[in-house]
């Protein structure tokens, strides 16, 4: 065959095809492949009338319809199907050839892909794709870390195909070898803080203000409107005018409330705790979903164990506001989190990540695209060493104005037994990082009483001992 295409893609998965379809629509030539043969030709009839989307029923047939430097994108299941595609692709990959792998893969196993490819000549890059299926086929918020020469040859294919925000591609070479994952996970880690966050609003205007679903759309609808405008909220707004074809109740009052998750919020999580960074709103959404699992057991716990037997008594539209506004800080607090995990990492791993950039690749395509981003923009470019984005002048006042009707949701819900988890760590996240002095002092004394573990002073420099059993 003479005709040569730009690039190949393994996985034919929802993504994977949503991913060509948006190649071929802007031009690109594309050939298939998938481990199941079937769908090769399933998807080939399926949109024969793109001339441009080709299929082949190998990986060596793959790699022989591809120019040069070849480029094969994978979009396979992350862990070990990503190395054992690889290790099939490489005896019939030249040097300089490009890898790439679009899936939901763990940043170290992306460095550790890296420093395996360069060794035998392959340029690798992990991109990090979000924005689900629909985002995929109209254009993704994408995140490529790895080779930064492989990122030029892919730059005319991925910058195409991103969504586009402003005549601005939400795609750009985010840095070395894991980086594109990571930021990856951490947008992740957002989206389940932000998620939680919006759940808990819902459930407290629900269960405190009973709240039925058509006013709770006209909330949301009154919220998407203003500085809460985000893809989280339009698509909260939309679940409430769902009908359920069967029963004819809303929809969401029928589906169980048990979260699944894949992992990219517990990954958070843990790289947090790694390098020592604060991300309790993130990692409180992750046991909430943990939580939601406990299905059984919180059933015959609510026959046992008792909470308040009050009642709100208190004006609606106020609380709405105040939850509004609780929402709103606590969603701060979530970014916050986020892009101080970022720059630890990017100091750890010798990044050099772009925050600012960050930002504005979630504006389009991704799932925590939200009006606010391109504050976040602003609040790096005026203040390249901003420690954390709560002490960015702009955040910093919203906070200010914000914590009196946070904190009233957070009194109410504990006087009335409303679990708020994410919203709750969020205002204690808040409080503990404006607080000159924290109860540290004890831990540390109670760590040399047992342990001999030492602890410094207020009053002169250097570490102490005291054998307190004297």
């Amino acid at each position: 065959m003479n005709k040569k295409y730009d690039i190949g893609l393994i996985g034919l998965a929802v993504m994977g095809e949503n991913l060509v379809l948006n190649m071929a629509s802007k031009g690109f030539k594309v050939v298939v492949y998938n481990r199941t043969v079937n769908k090769v030709n399933e998807f080939l009839e399926k949109n024969k009338d793109y001339d441009t989307i080709g299929g082949a029923y190998s990986i060596a047939e793959l790699v022989g319809m591809l120019s040069k430097p070849r480029k094969v994108m994978l979009m396979v299941k992350a862990g070990k199907p990503v190395d054992d595609m690889i290790n099939e692709l490489l005896p019939h990959l030249e040097e300089n050839d490009i890898i790439i792998d679009g899936g939901n893969s763990f940043f170290e196993d992306t460095r550790r892909r890296t420093t395996y490819l360069q060794e035998k000549g392959i340029q690798f890059v992990g991109a990090g794709v979000s924005g689900g299926e629909e985002g995929a086929l109209k254009g993704p918020s994408m995140m490529p870390g790895g080779s930064p020469s492989a990122y030029e040859e892919l730059a005319p294919i991925f910058t195409r195909i991103a969504a586009q925000v402003e005549g601005q591609p939400c795609c750009s070479y985010v840095g070395p070898d894991g980086a594109g994952h990571y930021v990856k996970m951490v947008h992740n880690g957002i989206e389940y803080g932000d998620m939680q966050l919006i759940s808990e609003a819902y459930y407290i205007m629900k269960n405190v203000l009973q709240l039925s679903t058509e006013e709770l759309h006209k909330v949301f609808s009154e919220w998407n409107q203003g500085e809460l405008d985000s893809y989280l909220i339009e698509i909260t707004r939309d679940i409430f005018t769902r009908k359920d074809e069967i029963t004819g109740q809303p929809l969401l009052e029928v589906i169980l409330d048990k979260a699944g998750q894949k992992g990219t919020g517990k990954w958070t999580s843990q790289s947090a705790l790694d390098l020592g960074v604060p991300t309790p709103t993130i990692t409180e959404a992750v046991f909430a979903r943990c939580m939601s699992a406990y299905k059984d057991e919180r059933l015959a716990a609510a026959k046992t164990l008792i909470g308040p037997q009050k009642q709100y008594k208190g004006d609606k539209k106020q609380l709405i506001s105040a939850i509004h506004d609780a929402l709103y800080a606590s969603k701060i607090c979530a970014y916050a989190q986020g892009f101080a995990l970022l720059k630890a990492a990017s100091a750890e791993y010798g990044w050099n990540l772009n925050f600012g950039e960050t930002a504005l690749l979630w504006r389009g395509g991704c799932i925590i695209r939200a009006r606010f981003l391109d504050r976040i923009k602003e609040s790096y470019a005026d203040n390249g060493q901003l420690v954390n984005l709560m002490m960015s002048p702009f955040f910093a006042e919203i906070l200010a104005k914000a914590q009196d009707n946070w904190r009233l949701v957070v009194i109410t819900c504990k006087e009335l037994g409303i679990p708020t988890p994410a919203i709750s760590a969020s205002l204690d996240y808040y409080d503990s990082y404006r607080s000159a002095v924290l109860p540290a002092n004890l831990l540390q004394a109670q760590r040399d009483y047992f342990g001999a573990h030492t602890y410094e002073r207020t009053d002169r420099s250097g570490i102490f001992h005291t054998n307190w059993n004297d």
